[in-house]
């Protein structure tokens, strides 16, 4: 599995934003989580976070196709944990690897140590995945709505 991390650049937003909204329309249809989703996200939204010194968007490529993102908010200062927010794959590519090879590429490009990241609490394959990397729950939980609670990890 040829698994590669390419920076987006500013022409890529829309692409982004493009398979943001389609990566997670399933999650949001299912928890209706309106004000957290990032299916509900606007252009700007993105652009905001592009704009940021510390954040950088990958796309998650395998053999030359674009088959995920992640955003990795890192500001190199030895102090403030690293962030994965978000990370998603096409559904068309999902139970392949391909998260966990590219969690595995942002921590050799960034360092293996001092993450975080939150998940959906009631996807268990989420939960999985990132447990499975060595990402411990905080003991911090947000309630969304009656459907869903984020759940936070860390990785020390």
């Amino acid at each position: 599995m040829d698994i590669k991390l390419i920076v987006a650049e500013f022409k890529d937003l829309n692409t982004i934003l493009q398979m943001q909204k389609e990566a997670f329309a399933e999650l949001y249809e299912k928890y209706q989580d309106t004000e957290t989703s990032p299916a509900t996200e606007k252009y700007e939204d993105i652009l905001f976070r592009f704009n940021q010194p510390e954040t950088t968007y990958y796309f998650i490529t395998a053999d030359n196709i674009k088959v995920g993102v992640i955003r990795i908010v890192d500001c190199k200062d030895g102090v403030t944990r690293k962030r994965i927010s978000p990370i998603f794959i096409m559904p068309e590519y999902r139970n392949k690897g391909y998260a966990q090879q590219a969690i595995k590429e942002a921590e050799r490009f960034h360092g293996k140590q001092y993450w975080m990241l939150d998940t959906i609490l009631q996807e268990k394959g989420n939960c999985y995945l990132y447990e499975k990397l060595g990402y411990h729950q905080t003991g911090k939980t947000e309630q969304i709505n009656e459907r869903m609670t984020i759940v936070f990890y860390e990785k020390k």
